[in-house]
């Protein structure tokens, strides 16, 4: 068993050390390809994200092959960043590696030391009581609440942030006394939102949107609701909706008049529907 674990261990260094190689290979100023020798950190970003989300999407769907190809590509990703890094003598992989490694061990004491716990609570306190010594901060519990709702605001995508925030916020007592007080604010907030639309700025427009939204998740987290699932679901609805458009339509839909798109939206519903 030692035997073919170590076997194991030594096969998938070097499948790493093949894509390394490769990603070198793109980046050589001598052969490689010119798409990856224009890339800059900041271009691939949001591949990062893309590629992430695609991960999550093939974890969902349960398809192993599918996970394995979308956790390559984010792999790819941590490797050319690295490999950028590389060349501009900034980090390399084996640092990135050696980091979140040594990461690990020093917020896992109840594994690497001496810690007891008894719960995975207090796993928790203690990762994020230990993040904060090493970044020099207040400890969790004494530092302030706006710090904490930065940090979400400028790490999270907004969605998630929001919801992160407003519940936060809430835990300490800013909260609404009843669900009666969350509705009257996003009717508020969708009336400053029509007038902003009517008479303001661009500027002013985008800022009231903003609070629309925020109060619509506001919503959402008093009736328990998951915004970003709901959403997904009806961008999935809205597809299967237009792919039965497709179906049913016997020229391009940018033929058709508006009327007549509404009418097969009608159609492509109610058979959804009787599925």
């Amino acid at each position: 068993m030692e035997f073919h674990q170590t076997q194991n261990h030594a096969e998938t260094l070097a499948a790493l050390q093949e894509l390394i190689d490769v990603v070198a290979k793109l980046r050589s100023p001598e052969g490689g390809c010119p798409w990856d020798l224009a890339q800059t950190p900041q271009t691939l970003t949001p591949y990062v994200i893309e590629e992430a989300y695609e991960v999550v999407d093939a974890i969902n769907s349960g398809d192993k092959e599918a996970i394995a190809e979308e956790l390559g590509d984010l792999l790819l990703q941590v490797v050319l960043q690295a490999q950028i890094a590389n060349e501009y003598e900034q980090f390399n992989l084996k640092e990135v590696a050696q980091g979140i490694a040594q990461k690990l061990i020093r917020r896992h004491p109840h594994v690497f030391g001496e810690v007891s716990v008894q719960s995975v609570e207090e796993v928790r306190q203690n990762w994020e009581q230990i993040k904060a010594a090493e970044k020099g901060e207040p400890s969790p519990e004494s530092q302030k609440l706006s710090a904490k709702l930065s940090n979400y605001a400028r790490k999270l995508p907004p969605l998630m942030a929001t919801m992160k925030i407003s519940q936060k916020a809430a835990a300490v007592g800013f909260e609404w006394e009843n669900i009666d007080g969350v509705w009257d604010k996003f009717h508020e907030e969708l009336q400053e939102f029509q007038h902003a639309l009517a008479h303001e700025t661009p500027a002013q427009q985008q800022a009231e949107l903003g609070d629309l939204l925020f109060s619509v998740l506001q919503l959402a987290r008093w009736y328990n609701l998951d915004p970003s699932e709901a959403l997904q679901g009806t961008n999935q609805r809205f597809i299967q909706r237009l792919q039965k458009m497709e179906a049913f339509a016997d020229r391009p839909l940018s033929d058709y008049t508006l009327q007549e798109l509404e009418a097969l939206w009608q159609q492509a519903k109610a058979q959804l529907k009787k599925g």
